[in-house]
């Protein structure tokens, strides 16, 4: 079984569109990173970069003990190679895949993420007309990638359905807050409207909708310490004793 410290944002998104294409049984597992779950030692254990999601596999393929992954991308190839479907073993196809899910990691999640960040942010931190900016600039550019990929190709990685357009899907159905124009891409529309219309796709950017937060909800002061946990993090101390 594997087990998804999991919540509802387009990362943890990635893993779920795949379990339910792969119809893989899991347990999730809710990491509430409001309360900060993702700070507690034991999901530091798994993931030490204190970010959801994460995953533990009880039941590898070699059969010994627990599996545990961190990183998005990692758990996608990770699941994928397990269940053998959606990356391919060909040489050829596999390095198609593998640059394109690595994009998304560098590029279009973090990227995007800014984006929406910035513009979400208004002017409670100051003026931030530079970042909205760049970001959002920045945003086009990686929607602009994304459809002349798709130019001549069905799927981001070639002619299969493949991890890579999973793993970018998620974050590519928040065009319209990221400040875009989705009639300006035709090619990436028409790819869009067909991973939307997989019942598997459905399903997995569905997992969790139940927890998510009402910001509107929260008092001002909830708000303030929530950003405080959230936002600008520092280096977690090491523990004495290591190897100096």
């Amino acid at each position: 079984m594997i087990h998804l410290h999991y919540w509802p944002t387009p990362n943890g998104k990635k893993v779920t569109i795949l379990l339910e294409e792969c119809g893989v049984p899991y347990n999730m597992i809710p990491c509430r990173i409001a309360k900060g779950d993702q700070f507690t030692d034991e999901f530091l254990h798994i993931s030490p970069n204190n970010r959801m999601p994460a995953l533990v596999d009880d039941e590898p393929a070699d059969g010994g003990d627990p599996v545990s992954v961190f990183e998005s991308g990692a758990m996608m190839m990770y699941i994928a190679s397990k269940v053998g479907r959606f990356y391919p073993s060909d040489l050829r196809a596999r390095a198609e895949v593998d640059q394109w899910v690595m994009w998304q990691m560098a590029n279009q999640g973090p990227k995007l993420g800014e984006c929406g960040h910035f513009r979400r942010l208004g002017d409670r931190e100051g003026d931030q007309s530079y970042a909205v900016a760049r970001f959002t600039d920045e945003a086009n550019r990686l929607y602009g990638v994304m459809n002349n990929r798709l130019y001549d190709r069905r799927y981001l990685a070639g002619d299969e359905y493949t991890i890579a357009d999973m793993i970018s899907y998620p974050w590519a159905v928040n065009w319209e807050s990221q400040g875009q124009d989705v009639g300006e891409f035709p090619y990436f529309k028409r790819w869009l409207d067909e991973l939307s219309a997989r019942p598997a796709v459905e399903r997995g950017m569905a997992v969790g909708a139940d927890l998510s937060i009402d910001l509107d909800s929260m008092s001002p002061e909830e708000m303030a310490a929530l950003r405080k946990m959230l936002y600008n993090q520092r280096a977690r101390p090491a523990p004495a004793g290591g190897l100096l």
